[in-house]
């Protein structure tokens, strides 16, 4: 999980995971670039389409949720 967390890409993950969190990042940093061959991507390594609606809503979701708290200045909690 450190791995992950550092730099996913880096991390010692399967194709299908790293194909999810590619499928992700995009999503989070370049939205206007999304295309079908990134949804075909996540087929070819076997995510059907309830799995694909999960990546995107779960995705979107922390987007929203993270946009929400920088927007009312909500400060981290220290842990």
């Amino acid at each position: 999980m450190e791995a992950i967390s550092r730099d996913y890409r880096e991390a010692d993950i399967g194709d299908g995971d790293r194909s999810m969190l590619d499928f992700a990042a995009k999503l989070t940093l370049t939205p206007q670039t999304m295309e079908a061959a990134d949804i075909e991507d996540l087929r070819l390594h076997g995510f059907d389409d309830l799995a694909v609606h999960d990546i995107v809503v779960v995705t979107s979701y922390y987007a929203f949720v993270n946009r929400v708290a920088d927007g009312l200045g909500v400060e981290l909690e220290n842990r």
